[in-house]
């Protein structure tokens, strides 16, 4: 269910609304560096990538988590092969906070020169958790939980949406599923879905998604 186009996106319209530099410079093609900082689950990724793709560049992605110095290395001299050819390389780095202080100047130069351009995705502070050459060099973007609204629309979306959510289970949805489970997401739009798609599995194609059902799929009292 990821967005396929800026006006897909739900949520975050604080920087990606019209008139606010993110999504302005993002509809211009015109992006440079920048950190995404938010809870899971808010768009971070998403983001990212129509940044690629509304900029026409390459997206690669690196996990601080799984990779390591040698990976970006590797990335980097991709990247300047690609910008030979007249195409540029968004490099997002998935928990950038995880690099310690070393690791994350090996993105300096390459930054500099317009090799690559770095979206970095943290949890954390990146007052605290990046070193200050690298902040000197991106923008910092907060990203906030999606708000029951914007995740209900996302939840309706999906049980109907054939291609790439659920529609093919041809599922019904009693009164107060939804937003129930809109409301104990705790506005992270990959825990929803993937509690969705939990109940939908429970309830097998053609059935009814109850408040009760969404209650087992969730694991928890609510």
């Amino acid at each position: 269910m990821r967005p396929r186009t800026l006006e897909e996106c739900l949520g975050q319209e604080q920087l990606l609304g019209h008139g606010r530099p993110l999504g302005d410079a993002i509809r211009r093609g015109d992006v440079g560096s920048c950190i995404f900082w938010g809870p899971p689950g808010t768009g971070k990724t998403t983001i990212a990538r129509l940044i690629a793709q509304h900029t026409e560049r390459e997206f690669v992605e690196l996990s601080a988590v799984l990779d390591g110095v040698p990976r970006v290395k590797e990335i980097v001299r991709e990247a300047e092969q690609r910008k030979l050819l007249g195409r540029g390389t968004v490099l997002f780095c998935d928990e950038i906070h995880r690099f310690n202080r070393a690791q994350q100047d090996a993105f300096l130069p390459h930054v500099e020169r317009g090799t690559v351009t770095l979206i970095g995705a943290t949890t954390e502070n990146p007052s605290f958790e990046l070193n200050g050459a690298l902040l000197s060099r991106v923008q910092v973007y907060v990203l906030v939980p999606l708000s029951v609204a914007a995740i209900t629309a996302l939840l309706e979306r999906a049980l109907t949406d054939s291609e790439r959510g659920l529609g093919h289970f041809e599922l019904e949805a009693a009164p107060g599923a939804i937003p129930l489970l809109a409301e104990q997401s705790d506005g992270d739009a990959r825990r929803a879905l993937t509690v969705l798609e939990a109940a939908a599995r429970l309830v097998g194609p053609h059935g009814t998604l109850t408040p009760e059902l969404i209650v087992q799929a969730l694991g928890r009292r609510v």
